[in-house]
């Protein structure tokens, strides 16, 4: 979608002159450019939100071995005639076909026992590659973990799985704060003419929700395509909130959920907003909202002490590469 300046120029003139003067006066101004390239910068971002959601995550499957590298033969025979050429006489017609064929036979042996080999490697691999996914869809939580941190290590917003247990797993999504929400938004006024309003603080509240929620969605939908023997998950939302004694970030979390796996199936991800996804997917939610605006406000740990045990366990600059 893209935003316009509204034309306006002089009656056409038959004149060349005029012509040129009014293609000049129909031009946008510079002021008027760099207006709508706001306009769709704003809108970029909004939609950047609004999608946050929307992304898809292949769902995992059981891995294969690397194929089989060739014997290069025809190498292996080439060597080996050296080697039982080496000290025979050109002359000697009966030592050299005797070498010949000690050469191929000991090639062939070779070439066979390479074979062997490689075969016997792929086999262990796929042993390996079956027991891995048998570990992951039975939730052994080594491997469950080390998936889900291997699926989330290139997040564009950090997350990780801190624990397993049955079939329920905990994750952590690193958000980031209000400040992302951008200030004003393009809209148009009574008379079509483009214009940037800037947000009211409740508008600006219910976008951060999306923001917030939107990440939650992402990181929930990403661990259930990676480990498909998890059926729910407890998932914490954490922000950073200023630094501590030690110089280290602090997290604060912002919300908490609950979710089944089955609660995200049939979901209209184009059709409704992240923030009405989670409330009607979540069997718990943990919110503090505060005032008329409804901002979202830092959990209270004292109410949730697993979640202060949590969050005394991350290290926030670690998660986010800062550390």
């Amino acid at each position: 979608m893209g935003y316009y300046t509204p034309l306006s120029g002089r009656p056409r003139s038959s004149s060349s002159t005029s012509a040129r003067g009014q293609r000049s006066a129909s031009a946008p101004s510079p002021a008027a450019q760099e207006k709508a390239a706001e306009a769709q910068r704003l809108l970029d971002a909004l939609q950047a939100i609004t999608d946050l959601p929307r992304r898809e995550f292949p769902a995992a499957e059981p891995g294969v071995p690397p194929p089989l590298p060739e014997v290069d033969a025809r190498a292996i025979l080439r060597r080996h005639a050296q080697q039982a050429r080496a000290g025979v006489s050109v002359f000697d017609r009966a030592a050299r076909r005797t070498a010949r064929v000690g050469a191929r036979a000991g090639a062939e042996t070779e070439v066979r026992s390479l074979e062997e080999t490689l075969a016997q490697r792929q086999l262990e691999w796929q042993r390996e590659i079956e027991g891995e996914w048998r570990g992951l869809r039975a939730n052994e939580p080594r491997i469950v973990l080390s998936r889900l941190a291997s699926a989330f290590e290139d997040n564009q917003a950090a997350a990780a799985a801190v624990g397993v247990l049955h079939e329920e797993v905990s994750l952590i999504a690193v958000v980031p704060g209000v400040e992302v929400v951008p200030e004003r938004k393009p809209t148009t006024t009574a008379k079509g003419n483009l214009s940037l309003k800037k947000l009211t603080k409740r508008e600006t509240a219910d976008v951060y929700k999306l923001v917030v929620c939107g990440h939650v969605l992402a990181t929930l939908k990403e661990c259930f395509a990676t480990a498909p023997g998890i059926s729910s998950a407890r998932i914490v939302a954490v922000r950073a909130a200023g630094h501590g004694d030690d110089g280290r970030r602090r997290p604060e979390a912002v919300m908490a959920a609950r979710v089944s796996r089955s609660a995200l199936a049939g979901v209209r991800w184009q059709s409704v907003d992240a923030a009405q996804i989670l409330s009607d997917a979540a069997s718990e939610l943990v919110a503090t909202q505060r005032g008329v605006s409804k901002e979202l406000q830092p959990l209270d740990v004292t109410q949730q002490p697993d979640l202060g045990t949590l969050l005394d366990a991350v290290d926030f600059d670690e998660m986010t590469g800062q550390g």
